[in-house]
């Protein structure tokens, strides 16, 4: 059944999901697909959940678009972590089912710059045009695999006229945080990446956001199935905790102030 969004993060606790680790969940693996944006807060609270309670929790991280396949077509995969259109698509063709969502925070396209080197106006399109051309080599998550940043990157240089110029200069990166492997070690002159990543990787690579012409916010989600083991559902309960608003936050994220279920 569709189920709506969740319009927040944390009193979701309530959901019969009870406190973190207020029983230990013991042996088993919890496994989670997600998109990349999520990989350094979802990194640290996976660990400090099996440091707690000894259950295993089992990560893939890849492009939004790629979680979500991966989800869907692995028989064991227990939760997704993706971007709410997709999760909406999903359950509105019956690929997911019996489940529910809940909003984790937001996102913002921005470009981004080796640490310590010039950082270029992107502020007006005429600006990011300039600096889209003056860059020798510039990477992106590759839109091929269901990139969200990336499959906007292409609708943007191909709005502002730079395309035949642009992608020869482009190296696809697996996804955003490949791509901000290749900005920090200097690999590339120029990356475009969601905020969360330029953030986890280097705070100071971020240049800012696109333009407001070309403004990209995407928001993320968490889908859970309403029957779980034990140990997913407190896992779950893990992930919309007041802990995790802040792993989230120092991860880049926009978070909202406060939950009501629905």
């Amino acid at each position: 059944m569709k189920v709506g969004m969740v319009s927040g993060v944390l009193v979701v606790a309530a959901l019969a999901v009870g406190v973190a680790f207020a029983q230990p969940a013991g042996s088993g693996t919890v496994k989670v697909y997600a998109a990349a944006v999520m990989k350094t807060p979802l990194t640290a609270l996976a660990a400090d959940y099996e440091r707690k309670t000894g259950t295993k929790v089992a990560v893939v991280f890849d492009t939004a678009g790629a979680a979500e396949q991966k989800f869907r077509a692995d028989p064991d995969a227990d939760l997704l972590i993706t971007t709410i259109p997709l999760i909406r698509n999903a359950e509105s063709s019956g690929a997911l089912q019996g489940g529910r969502n809940i909003y984790l925070g937001s996102t913002f396209a921005g470009v981004a710059v080796t640490p310590k080197s010039p950082k270029p106006d992107v502020s007006s399109p005429e600006k990011l045009r300039a600096a889209l051309l003056a860059a020798k080599r510039i990477a992106v998550s590759d839109p091929a695999r269901g990139a969200t940043v990336g499959t906007h990157f292409m609708k943007v240089i191909e709005t502002l006229g730079v395309k035949d110029q642009v992608l020869p200069k482009i190296s696809f990166a697996r996804d955003g945080v490949e791509t901000m492997h290749l900005v920090v070690d200097g690999q590339v002159d120029l990356g475009v990446s969601q905020s969360s990543e330029i953030v986890q990787a280097s705070p100071d690579a971020m240049v800012g956001p696109f333009p407001i012409a070309f403004a990209l916010t995407t928001d993320f989600s968490l889908w859970h199935p309403n029957q779980m083991a034990p140990a997913v559902r407190d896992f779950v309960g893990v992930l919309i905790s007041p802990a995790a608003r802040e792993q989230y936050t120092a991860g880049g994220l926009s978070v909202p102030a406060h939950v009501e279920p629905r």
